[in-house]
């Protein structure tokens, strides 16, 4: 009864904006959800127009005449020949070795010459001499003083001097020459241009005479009618009601899928069947479809497989007669694992089995 109770009701998580109106007299640990009553319809008629008044156009063809013409088949064009250069050999000099100047060496020639110096200088003075013949014992009585000039000395001094020093004299030593053969264009490649004149014909062509026209006809339009159902009254809030809180949170359903696909198997189909279907079909719940890989492969690659898991059992909830504005799909990759066994982490097969789940929870009536 209160699982029934919880699909026909809003959950009371979904319903937190009303929370100023909660049960009075809540029982401590229970939840509660608040159930709303059912819009109500009615069927009317309405009439359209299923198909509009239009023309119908009867065809007049056209009339044709045939006239001659006269008309290009080839056009002028230019034709361009080649004349080749014409060549002549000519012998060209040129230096097969640079001429130069060499160098002679004249050496240094020398020559004699002399200077007297002055050895000695002149002098002169005073000279006392003792007479040979003094009749005195006393030697000064005999001592006459004479003044004595004495000449300078000289010498003469031979010695070499450089009459010119070394030098070189310029030896010219001429270039040689020699020729070497060479073609020369005398005369000059060219393009001579031909004129090629056009080519015509004369053709006969059929031309309209007198054009098509469309004669037009009234066809009247048409009416037809479709019932269709409309709100009549919108439904409304009425009471609080006791559910058990497990329900509350997302439902693992056991659905399997073939290796790195969307496609449900069959045991996935037939729990389908036996759980989440009959829910669906008791009530006028609204439910999302959660699904999740674990974490190996790609992660792009595990997000768009997920979604299209989610969005494989909302399709089969359509085929067996589910309205598919009542059902939505998530697809949540391997952004929600339930363990540790993250990218790069060494788990083992029951592990990642854990991760790869479809969920379902309600989230209106």
């Amino acid at each position: 009864m209160k699982k029934r109770l919880l699909l026909v009701c809003f959950l009371a998580s979904i319903v937190f904006t009303y929370a100023q109106d909660l049960p009075s007299n809540p029982t401590p640990g229970k939840c509660y959800v608040k159930c709303i009553t059912k819009d109500t319809f009615k069927e009317v008629t309405d009439t359209y127009q299923s198909y509009p008044e239009y023309n119908t156009l009867d065809i007049v063809p056209a009339t044709y005449k045939t006239v001659e013409e006269r008309v290009l088949v080839k056009e002028a064009t230019k034709k361009y020949v080649y004349v080749p250069a014409v060549y002549e050999t000519v012998e060209v000099s040129y230096v097969k070795k640079e001429g130069r100047t060499d160098l002679k060496v004249v050496p240094a020639t020398f020559g004699t010459s002399s200077k007297t110096y002055e050895t000695y200088p002149s002098t002169s003075g005073w000279e006392y001499k003792i007479l040979e013949d003094c009749p005195s014992v006393n030697k000064d009585d005999c001592v006459a003083a004479c003044f004595v000039e004495y000449p300078a000395q000289f010498r003469e001094v031979s010695f070499t001097t450089l009459a010119a020093d070394a030098s070189t004299n310029n030896i010219p030593v001429p270039e040689q020459t020699t020729t070497y053969k060479k073609r020369v264009i005398k005369t000059p490649a060219r393009v001579d241009e031909i004129e090629i004149p056009a080519e015509y014909t004369t053709i006969k062509r059929q031309v309209v005479d007198t054009p098509a026209k469309a004669v037009p006809t009234t066809v009247a339009s048409k009416s037809d009618s479709v019932d269709r159902t409309v709100l009549d009254q919108k439904g409304g809030i009425s009471s609080w009601e006791e559910v058990d809180c497990e329900l509350l949170d997302p439902n693992v359903l056991p659905v399997f899928y073939e290796l790195g696909s969307a496609r449900l198997t069959a045991a996935s189909k037939k729990t389908i069947d036996e759980t989440l279907l009959p829910i669906m079909k008791d009530s006028k719940v609204s439910v999302e479809i959660m699904s999740h890989t674990d974490s190996r492969g790609n992660d792009d690659f595990n997000q768009s497989l997920s979604q299209q898991r989610a969005n494989s059992v909302v399709n089969y909830l359509v085929s067996r007669g589910i309205s598919r504005n009542r059902l939505s799909a998530r697809g949540f990759g391997e952004s929600r694992l339930t363990n540790r066994c993250s990218n790069g982490v060494d788990c083992s097969e029951a592990q990642h089995q854990k991760n790869r789940r479809t969920e379902f929870r309600v989230l209106s009536n």
